[in-house]
């Protein structure tokens, strides 16, 4: 493993998954030793998806009481309730639905048969977010997990589309350039609002992207700024084309 700043790699995919759950339970474990409860921003993707069965094998999980979690989401895929692409199902198949969470503490964004569009979903969802602060803005977030894909997006946000440049908390997404073409995402405001954000990547298709996020700040990972800190935490084949970096 070798570190330089913000950036972490791993050796391979397995390993990173590994670590980033053990990071992910430390985390939640030190918010509630400080206030009692812990918030965490899921994501989805293959590798968020071994983070989360790591979390559920993990023999450190009892550290935190899942009872006293909130589990939101950055993003989401405009599609029907238990819709295998949604991040929401593939959550819950992974750790949610075996570990002892309380359901009113779990807050999915709605799902297609559940509003008429992406706009009513994220207006439904930025008014979730608010009642949980108090009223206004997003509740505190002491983790926020993020991927990136090839053309450097994070959550639903992709370079060019006009909801990267969304005000408010968050966005109905539409003309996505991955299927589905509707979404529900995060603004990026939002997102920075977090204490700390992690941005996993893995896998030699993600490298460009992590390099160019990581060099030029343009793109929709490299806009990325927690209040606390931002890690990327990645594997070896994602850093293939960090050159600044020695491994």
């Amino acid at each position: 493993m070798s570190r330089s700043g913000a950036v972490i790699v791993h050796d391979d995919a397995e390993v990173l998954a590994e670590a980033v759950a053990a990071r992910l339970i430390n985390r939640l474990a030190d918010a509630q030793a400080h206030r009692g409860e812990a918030s965490i921003v899921l994501t989805g993707g293959r590798i968020a998806a071994r983070v989360y069965a790591n979390v559920l094998a993990s023999n450190l999980r009892g550290t935190v009481d899942w009872s006293r979690v909130d589990f939101w989401w950055g993003d989401e895929r405009f599609l029907p309730s238990g819709d295998p692409d949604r991040n929401e199902t593939q959550a819950r198949e992974a750790f949610l639905d075996r570990l002892p969470v309380d359901p009113a503490r779990v807050h999915p964004m709605a799902a297609a048969d559940e509003a008429d569009t992406p706009e009513e979903a994220a207006e439904r969802y930025e008014a979730e977010l608010a009642a949980s602060a108090g009223g206004s803005g997003v509740p505190a977030f002491d983790l926020l997990l993020l991927g990136i894909g090839e053309d450097g997006h994070v959550a639903s946000l992709f370079p060019g589309n006009p909801a990267l440049e969304a005000a408010g908390t968050v966005a109905g997404v539409r003309n996505s350039p991955k299927p589905p073409p509707e979404r529900v995402s995060l603004t990026m405001p939002a997102i920075n609002t977090a204490t700390a954000a992690w941005i996993i990547a893995s896998g030699e298709g993600k490298a460009a992207a992590v390099d160019e996020a990581l060099a030029k700040r343009e793109l929709p990972a490299g806009r990325v700024e927690a209040q606390g800190h931002t890690r990327w935490l990645i594997d070896r084949d994602a850093a293939a084309q960090l050159k600044h970096l020695e491994f």
